[in-house]
């Protein structure tokens, strides 16, 4: 009896020790790399609206730019046949005619067990329940900006719930990070004592879906959630006296960076320095509420989705009419080679909860909390990250300023936005971006008139069939009406990504412990 329990413990010792190397061995499995080279003209104010924004922060106002990037990547997807994945990227740019000379666009390393999966680093995220490729951007966390590094608890992909026969499945995450934009702030603020900047502040994050829907028995499904989004802590300069009997606040604030500033992003709770008599949340929190309605038809797919946003607790719930929202269709034909994709966003943000502010008093006790002023905060200036917003570009960043402010000035905007793809031929693909927008500047800061801002993308791009991987993409932008003045000019970039020491096993489903286990132990004793 002793025998046979030695010969178990040492078979499972050895079966342990073989798919730990195993682990480890599928780490340098996989791999895939990328190198893009870029360069942009055109004349003008500014370079055309879509050659710098939705680019993860790798665009410039100028009008001569570009930038050669490298990097690798092993996705965790690839270890789907296992309970432990693992992926990591590492992602580099040296760009010319931007704001620095070198770019860590991304380092990060995931660790999956299951459907769970914990992220460290700096990485590109996508869009929420949009087409990254055709829409206009996010009214919370969009791909305008650089990533953050942070470290990020998340369920990537929807789970079905245990019970519900695939009829319900959920998807969340819970981050927190920080912004490495200190240098680029100072620099930009340029010794100005009148202007907000701020340094070494926080990020945090979270948002939770519900899907309801089983496209395999029925072709109609729907999903809603909430994302929330803070930055917190840190340092503040600047800080401006408030008139409501705040008293002299001094011009330098340390925010700290303990659990009660953790906590305070999390649940939103306490006060700003300078926030007065009549206090809000610490921070600058705001987020979204998420709505998408999708059907599956027989080669064909069609989707009417729609994002609330709200600033700290005005419009988070039914305080007052939800009337500043993203709405979008969008309508997939893959059969289609002429016309593969067509999208249309309506966006709007003019009305932030009113134009009339008053505080209680206690004669008249009510309170309206109306000009949310969005995307703006009175101690960290604007939610923007290196100059780029962190939402939806049409709220123009403050990198486009010529008074050196880190503040949005035309945060209140209707906007008409519409994208189109598709591959008339195996090799050839094209993309059509084009956005009418009406800015009314500000409550605070109105435009006298409003302007208006006509932008325009046609973007072709070429595989050759004589070298797999290679990529050439040729773009005409433009930009028309008095937002961000005239211009036109094109982009070319060539790219070209592969593989290294791929490995197709390793995407085979293997059945049960012990097939996985004598499975990985004569692949091993065959090496």
């Amino acid at each position: 009896m002793r025998k046979i329990l030695f010969n178990v413990f040492f078979l499972l010792g050895l079966g342990t020790a073989v798919c730990a190397q195993s682990q480890i061995k599928r780490l340098g499995e996989d791999l895939q790399y990328k190198v893009d080279m870029m360069g942009t003209f055109s004349d003008g104010q500014h370079a055309p609206f879509w050659f710098t924004s939705n680019r993860y922060g790798l665009g410039t106002t100028a009008n001569n730019s570009g930038y050669v990037r490298a990097g690798i990547s092993r996705q965790a997807e690839m270890d789907n046949a296992y309970d432990w994945r693992f992926g990591y990227g590492a992602d580099i740019a040296v760009p010319f005619g931007m704001q620095s000379p070198f770019v860590l666009q991304q380092l990060y390393a995931d660790v999956q067990w299951k459907a769970l999966r914990l992220s460290i680093g700096q990485k590109e995220r996508p869009l929420e329940l949009k087409n990254q490729k055709l829409s206009s951007g996010a009214l919370t966390s969009g791909i305008n900006a650089r990533p953050l590094p942070q470290i990020r608890l998340e369920l990537p992909d929807f789970l079905s719930i245990p019970g519900t026969k695939d009829w319900l499945a959920i998807k969340a995450h819970l981050a927190y990070g920080a912004y490495t934009d200190n240098q680029w702030q100072r620099e930009f603020n340029d010794g100005n004592t009148k202007y907000l900047y701020s340094a070494n502040s926080l990020y945090h994050s979270k948002a939770g879906f519900l899907r309801v829907g089983n496209v395999e028995r029925f072709p109609i499904s729907l999903t809603g959630g909430i994302e929330m989004s803070c930055q917190f802590g840190g340092e503040a300069w600047n800080l401006s006296d408030r008139a409501d009997h705040a008293g002299v606040i001094p011009p330098h604030q340390n925010m700290g960076h303990g659990f009660k500033q953790f906590w305070q992003a999390f649940i939103p709770g306490g006060s700003d320095a300078n926030d007065g008599d009549y206090h809000n949340v610490s921070g600058n929190q705001l987020g979204s509420w998420h709505l998408s309605l999708d059907y599956q038809g027989k080669g064909w797919k069609a989707r009417a989705y729609a994002e609330h946003f709200f600033d700290d607790h005005s419009q988070m719930f039914w305080q007052y009419p939800w009337k500043d929202m993203l709405y979008g269709i969008e309508v997939e034909l893959p059969k289609n080679p002429v016309i593969g994709t067509f999208l249309y966003e309506y966006i709007r943000t003019d009305d932030q909860s009113g134009s009339i502010y008053r505080d209680a008093t206690p004669v008249l006790p009510e309170q309206i909390s109306a000009i949310d002023n969005y995307y703006n905060n009175h101690v960290y200036g604007a939610w923007q990250h290196a100059g780029f917003i962190m939402s939806t570009p049409l709220v123009i960043s403050p990198l486009y300023n010529n008074d050196n402010r880190i503040f949005c000035y035309d945060n209140r905007l209707r906007a008409h936005h519409f994208g189109l793809s598709g591959n008339p031929c195996p090799q050839i693909g094209y993309r059509v971006l084009f956005t009418h927008e009406r800015s009314l500047g500000t409550y605070l800061s109105p435009h006298t008139d409003p302007r208006y801002g006509n932008f325009l993308l046609l973007e072709v791009s070429y595989n050759p069939s004589w070298l797999k991987g290679l990529q050439f993409t040729a773009s005409y932008g433009q930009n028309g009406g008095q937002l961000l003045g005239r211009s036109h000019g094109g982009m070319l970039t060539v790219s070209y990504n592969g593989w290294i020491n791929p490995h197709k096993s390793a995407q085979k489903k293997v059945r049960g412990p012990l097939s996985k286990i004598f499975s990985e132990v004569n692949e091993y004793l065959n090496l």
